[in-house]
């Protein structure tokens, strides 16, 4: 059963972030995700063959009790820099939905689970199912947040910085992200520098959320 959750809550996770970056980019004028279907709910039209395969796998892992940081990527959303008014500051905005999404829905999540686990609660046999739900969205959000290419930190970054920086910046990721990223996840001495560093992140927002000491 719990197994069942936890697949879920990765189907839930990616979709609602995938379909905020698709929301955004319609709000500000691009209908391009609309025109391809991803302005959906539907967990299949958001699916990539690898990342959302990566995150499957170690969602999976982390449903028997394996303590991994469930990181990975959905298909990305297209959209059409074209039609935005302001190409870079909207950029980073749609990139931004995504992650604010996921912890929007995961504050949510934690309110419900607060009224479960009280003793007069009707519901308080669900309060188990909350758990999942809420570790994946906040894991996904923040691995997002990394500023690197091709995750949606790098763009918020780009973004957020001076005209010329920002176009140093988005040259430098856009050459290099991907070995920055493979060298952040791969572990040395049986240990990752994302895991030093982001674990810590995670841990401090589920505390936050999830009532008692809760660590991944």
């Amino acid at each position: 059963m719990i197994i069942i959750i936890w697949l879920l809550a990765f189907a839930v996770a990616i979709t609602i972030h995938e379909a905020a970056h698709a929301w955004m980019a319609d709000r500000l004028g691009d209908p391009t995700p609309r025109l391809m279907g991803r302005l959906s709910l539907n967990p299949i039209v958001h699916y990539d063959p690898v990342g959302t395969t990566l995150l499957l796998g170690l969602v999976i892992l982390r449903a028997f009790g394996v303590p991994v940081i469930p990181f990975g990527w959905a298909k990305p959303v297209r959209f059409d820099p074209y039609n935005l008014k302001n190409p870079r500051r909207d950029t980073a905005m749609i990139s931004l939905a995504g992650p604010a999404a996921n912890l929007v829905l995961a504050t949510i999540l934690s309110l419900l689970l607060r009224l479960t686990l009280s003793p007069f609660s009707p519901l308080n046999f669900l309060s188990a199912a909350f758990y999942p739900f809420i570790i994946l969205n906040v894991a996904l959000a923040i691995f997002n947040l990394i500023p690197i290419h091709p995750l949606d930190g790098g763009k918020v970054l780009v973004g957020l910085l001076p005209g010329k920086e920002a176009r140093e910046a988005d040259i430098f990721l856009s050459r290099y992200g991907i070995l920055l990223l493979l060298f952040l996840i791969f572990p040395f001495g049986g240990i990752s520098i994302m895991n030093l560093v982001i674990s810590p992140l995670i841990n401090f927002v589920l505390n936050l959320l999830i009532p008692g000491s809760l660590a991944i």
